[in-house]
């Protein structure tokens, strides 16, 4: 009997103890315009991954809201879904009125605050919406709502205080290792825009404007705004 085999009849007789992690990690979306879509969720802040093209029907675009270990997906040939068709794709948010003013800042066209009449989740489409936020102040009852330029629909939950059990203990270390994907990609751009900063840079060693770079990049900041980053480091 292999490792793997034994591992897999224990995860099965033992209830609880070897279960395997199964977390969400992207959401496909459908897009009609996949350079509309980019530069949309791009100004949001969000964090390019990738975008991806093999021939002219196939292209992936991978981005991730700041702070979400989960991202999403869009482009050429990677749905069938209809382009606006997918709805109730939340984002939590700690602070509702904050996150709300910086879809504004952004020229987004993002909902009132508001609060469901029953209290536990909201309704389908706009039914059910009472204007402001719970007058409880309770966690996971306060709500703002807005589209893409296809109209796929994305809503704001604050949440305050999480409840007991929902989330497991997070490991000291999370978020400070990098996937090899991210960081290899990272890596890979931080190489060529060195390129450009050390032709007219004073003598330096490059491991510092990598650090600043990748640091950058991991955080949500664009490559541009990266690039910047670690020269201001550099000057420092």
């Amino acid at each position: 009997m292999t490792s793997t085999q034994t591992r897999r009849q224990q995860a099965t007789r033992i209830p609880g103890v070897g279960k395997v992690d199964t977390k969400l990690e992207v959401v496909v979306l459908p897009v009609s315009d996949v350079d509309r879509a980019k530069r949309f969720y791009e100004g949001l802040g969000w964090r390019l991954d990738a975008d991806f093209t093999k021939g002219g029907d196939f292209r992936v675009v991978q981005l991730t809201p700041p702070g979400s270990q989960c991202s999403i997906i869009f482009g050429t040939g990677v749905t069938a879904a209809v382009p606006g068709s997918t709805q109730g794709l939340m984002l939590i948010v700690g602070d509702i009125d904050a996150a709300r003013a910086e879809l504004v800042g952004h020229q987004v066209d993002v909902s009132e605050v508001f609060h469901d009449e029953g209290g536990v989740f909201h309704h389908a489409g706009t039914k059910g919406r009472v204007p402001g936020p719970d007058p409880e102040g309770r966690s996971y009852c306060t709500w703002a709502s807005f589209s893409d330029p296809d109209g796929n629909g994305w809503l704001l939950q604050e949440i305050t205080t999480r409840l007991p059990g929902r989330v497991a203990p997070e490991p000291a270390d999370r978020g400070v290792v990098l996937e090899a994907a991210a960081l290899g990609q990272f890596l890979q751009e931080a190489e060529k825009r060195h390129g450009a900063y050390e032709a007219k840079a004073p003598k330096h060693h490059w491991s510092r404007w990598y650090a600043g770079y990748i640091v950058a990049r991991e955080h949500g900041r664009s490559p541009d705004e990266a690039e910047k980053d670690a020269a201001l480091q550099m000057e420092r």
